[in-house]
């Protein structure tokens, strides 16, 4: 795993030991940026389920102010952490060891300007965080990593990549 594009392009990721994360993959990824890359520069990025941080810190790498981390498997963590020193990223990263659906209710609405969700497949969590932004759009834009076989709420732009879909919502 490796940063794709930007100020680290190609600098290599740590990803965590053990099987819990899934990492995304790399033509998830670089699809994912390309689309919100018109708002990037500058953006405030919030990074759910972050695992080892590669959708943050591909922001950060591709001009994103700030970002939050948010991450509550201890492997993942240190994965995440690892990766923000390698970069010398922390002056521009927090990191959050919470529930990421619990932290997104806490959240007002445009705390953030673009959202990445990565959650575990087909536990609900996708839906989770898609009802929470329905509710209170807690950034301007918010993209979700499922299953194709979940199906999110609301009118977002989903997209498919091989195993994997993307849903995108803009307030």
């Amino acid at each position: 795993m490796r940063i794709i594009a930007g100020e680290w392009r190609g600098r290599p990721l740590a990803a965590p030991a053990g099987r819990t994360t899934r990492p995304t993959t790399d033509r998830a990824r670089e699809a994912w940026m390309s689309i919100l890359q018109p708002s990037m520069v500058g953006a405030r990025v919030l990074d759910l389920f972050a695992g080892s941080g590669a959708l943050g810190l591909e922001a950060l790498s591709r001009g994103a102010a700030v970002a939050t981390f948010v991450e509550d498997d201890p492997k993942a963590l240190a994965a995440l952490r690892a990766n923000v020193a390698t970069l010398g990223a922390e002056d521009r990263v927090t990191i959050v060891r919470t529930d990421a659906v619990r932290f997104v209710q806490g959240l007002d609405v445009g705390a953030f300007d673009i959202a990445f969700a990565d959650p575990p497949y087909e536990q609900g969590l996708a839906t989770a965080v898609a009802d929470r932004w329905l509710a209170a759009a807690f950034a301007h834009i918010l993209g979700v990593e499922h299953s194709p076989r979940e199906p999110l709420p609301g009118a977002g732009d989903p997209r498919r990549y091989g195993d994997t879909a993307i849903t995108f919502f803009r307030d």
